[in-house]
């Protein structure tokens, strides 16, 4: 770990668990029924069914109610939605949500369900900001961005914190990659709290902008088009954020990949074996342990990131080919 300064401290984190005691789940750490000393983080069981009402929560939280009272805006392709949308109706604010034509239907009933406006846009990263800027212009609204922002990444860094209480001799903690408000903030934490632990961040083969920018020491796009095609919605990001990827330079010892079949298979494994329902993007973790893009070398720690999943898909996956 170097000297450099980084966009989110443990205090930040610390701060952030302050603010959603009482109201986000403390998720438990599970023992997997496997030999190895590997233990699961279900964010799945987290207030919306995923990591991400920690980072909404705390960004809404954070801000004088005079700055949030006229609503807030997002954009997202489902469990930031979910958050914001959550974490608006829980401050008493309305909440309007950009969506993607491509998102999953479960999660766009979700979000609704918390009564946010839902906003449909195409599925490129750049369409849905361009729609949320001019939402938040024209009606004079908070923007929540959903992962580029040291309130965002500071409440997903609970989710590390918690980690590092529970199990202060775990050696590894493998997190998925998306836009990187989660590694970066699970990082952050375990790394101060447990230097020694390593942070593997794990993307689907389809959709590896962040290894390659890891690689290249640069912030890689890949095109919609490409990152479209894995089956993991949740990290459909075209490129990771400016501040998250400062922090995973730092930070993130190595990113690794694994097929979608990798993922449906550990989802399946995950519903059987472990009883927890997952989303393909909550697989990824799992599925670098069963493929062998990783290692157990003493106490680790998989994130599930979430569990919104459709019934009829994840029935499907769970019945095998």
């Amino acid at each position: 770990m170097t000297g450099a300064k980084l966009p989110v401290s443990l205090a930040d984190v610390e701060a952030a668990a302050e603010r959603l005691e009482g109201v986000a789940v403390r998720t438990p750490l599970l023992r997997l029924p496997l030999d190895d000393d590997v233990y699961i983080k279900p964010e799945s069981l987290q207030r919306t069914g995923s990591f991400k009402f920690r980072g909404a929560y705390n960004a809404l939280a954070s801000m004088p109610f005079g700055s949030i009272e006229r609503g807030v805006v997002a954009d997202s392709s489902g469990n930031h939605a979910q958050g914001v949308a959550a974490a608006a109706a829980l401050h008493g604010v309305p909440a309007t949500i950009v969506m993607p034509e491509n998102a999953a239907p479960v999660k766009v009933l979700r979000t609704a369900a918390w009564g946010a406006e839902i906003v449909r846009c195409g599925n490129s990263t750049d369409e849905r900001k361009r729609v949320a800027a001019a939402i938040r212009d024209t009606r004079g609204l908070e923007y929540i961005p959903p992962f580029d922002d040291a309130r965002i990444i500071a409440g997903q860094g609970t989710v590390g914190l918690e980690i590092a209480q529970a199990l202060p001799q775990v050696t590894t903690v493998v997190v998925c990659i998306g836009g990187g408000g989660l590694v970066s903030g699970v990082a952050t934490s375990v790394k101060a709290l447990c230097p020694n632990a390593r942070i593997v961040g794990v993307e689907p083969e389809l959709a590896a902008d962040a290894q390659q920018s890891l690689r290249e020491g640069r912030i890689v796009s890949w095109p919609a088009a490409k990152v479209t095609r894995t089956i993991c919605d949740g990290v459909r990001t075209q490129e990771v954020g400016v501040l998250n990827f400062a922090t995973i330079s730092v930070l993130v010892d190595q990113i690794v990949t694994v097929s979608e079949d990798a993922v449906l298979d550990a989802m399946r494994w995950l519903a059987l074996e472990a009883k927890v329902l997952v989303e393909p993007t909550g697989a990824l973790t799992l599925a670098a342990l069963q493929s062998q893009a990783i290692a157990v070398d003493g106490p680790t720690v998989l994130v599930i990131s979430g569990g919104n999943v459709d019934p009829v898909f994840a029935a499907a996956v769970i019945a095998g080919p």
